[in-house]
């Protein structure tokens, strides 16, 4: 019998988590800065115009989701049922739950809902995935189902992934070209909702999950192409990190679109901009995962794989301390340069209180299936090993003629 292999544990990921993870909460504390800064402003020019540059986070979530599902199961047995059962309780309890806390806390401060209209409103919090940046959660839960056809597509022409990867990409450019330009000249009033809230569609995400899955299937031709290529990956990633102001400006002084369409992500010059925001991240992990096997600061290595564990707890809890600092916020009376100059202690703020709740649920049982983490499986395998070690005491006081 062949022996079981064991798969490498990639930290390059980790460091990738937390990157991503740690943008999205920049961006919207950045956007809760924006809302207490006066908005003829300099200071709120500088924030609105380079909002964009933070908003890769997103894509780069979609393409880690699409990586590490099919790190973990393209080469299993393929055994669905089971599939669907363990990522829908281990995404979905926390999303429902976080709805639920983060809706009754609201009311609590008397901050947007009421008590009465609570069953209604939390409904249709989770049917649309619209409040508490909870969209991700719905659009994961939804990959989930068709990701056993991701799966089957990609072994099935297992000749043509470049192929599949090309025609994922004009599909996907495509799609944002008829967001921007198209979509907003269409009335969508009959439209269903899944269409016409398109930002939790699955499929408007389409080419950055491909995208995680072909980088699993190929991950060392990726990462030789990155390494390979760095330098000009890194000169493009900073000139389209700098053209996303050039696209502010743009679009508002030349399309005259309105705030909510120049800030959205689904623009065709984000999807350049994206791919090689994510390429150069994973170059970022990939060095995060060779100088922590030559001479990394064992703290570093501890701190990046403490955060990594609870990234997606950091996710679901953010709308927390981003309410505790819009409320400090709202306290405070300073010019808007010098609140713009306090934004990065909002952001540490944002980040610590995020990081705390979130390592309270995943170290304190049960509550660390809130974060996707059932930590109540260290009291079991605690339970396990005690019987084990008991069984083996009791063996061993056994005579010979006892133990036949």
């Amino acid at each position: 019998m062949a022996a079981k292999t064991k798969r490498p544990y990639l930290y390059e990921v980790d460091l990738m988590r937390i990157i991503f993870i740690c943008g999205a909460l920049l961006n919207h504390t950045t956007s809760t800065f924006k809302g207490r800064i006066d908005n003829a402003s300099t200071s709120q020019v500088i924030l609105e115009a380079s909002h964009l540059m933070l908003h890769f986070t997103r894509m780069g979530f979609m393409f880690m989701t699409g990586l590490v599902l099919t790190l973990n199961y393209y080469n299993r047995k393929h055994e669905w049922l089971k599939f669907e059962r363990k990522r829908f309780v281990s995404a979905g309890i926390p999303y429902l739950a976080w709805n639920f806390i983060v809706m009754f806390l609201s009311i609590e401060a008397g901050v947007g809902f009421s008590m009465a209209n609570f069953k209604a409103d939390y409904i249709d919090a989770v049917i649309h995935g619209d409040q508490f940046y909870m969209y991700y959660i719905l659009i994961v839960l939804q990959l989930y189902l068709v990701f056993p056809l991701i799966v089957l597509m990609f072994k099935k022409f297992d000749k043509y992934h470049s192929w599949i990867m090309g025609i994922s990409f004009v599909i996907q450019m495509a799609i944002l070209i008829f967001i921007k330009y198209f979509l907003p000249n269409i009335d969508r009033t009959n439209w269903w909702w899944w269409f016409r809230s398109y930002g939790v569609n699955v499929f408007t995400y389409q080419f950055y999950f491909l995208a995680g899955a072909y980088a699993s299937i190929h991950y060392k031709a990726v990462t030789q192409f990155i390494n390979a290529h760095i330098k000009p990956i890194a000169w493009l990633t900073g000139i389209l990190s700098l053209g996303t102001v050039g696209l502010f400006f743009f679009d508002i002084d030349f399309l005259h679109l309105s705030m909510a369409a120049t800030m959205s992500v689904h623009q065709p010059y984000m999807l350049i901009y994206d791919v090689f925001m994510i390429a150069f991240v994973f170059w970022v992990g990939l060095r995060f995962a060779y100088w922590r096997q030559h001479g990394l600061w064992p703290w570093v290595d501890r701190w990046v794989h403490n955060v990594a564990k609870v990234s997606f707890g950091l996710y679901l809890v953010q709308t927390i301390p981003l309410a505790m600092l819009a409320f400090i916020l709202a306290q405070i009376s300073l010019p808007a340069w010098a609140m713009l100059l306090c934004l990065p202690i909002g952001y540490a703020f944002v980040i610590a209180v995020a990081f705390g709740i979130s390592w309270f649920c995943y170290k304190v049982p049960p509550f660390g299936i809130l974060i996707g983490r059932n930590n109540l499986r260290f009291k079991k395998r605690v339970a396990q090993t005690q019987e084990k070690i008991a069984t083996v005491v009791e063996e061993k006081s056994l005579t010979p003629d006892d133990r036949k």
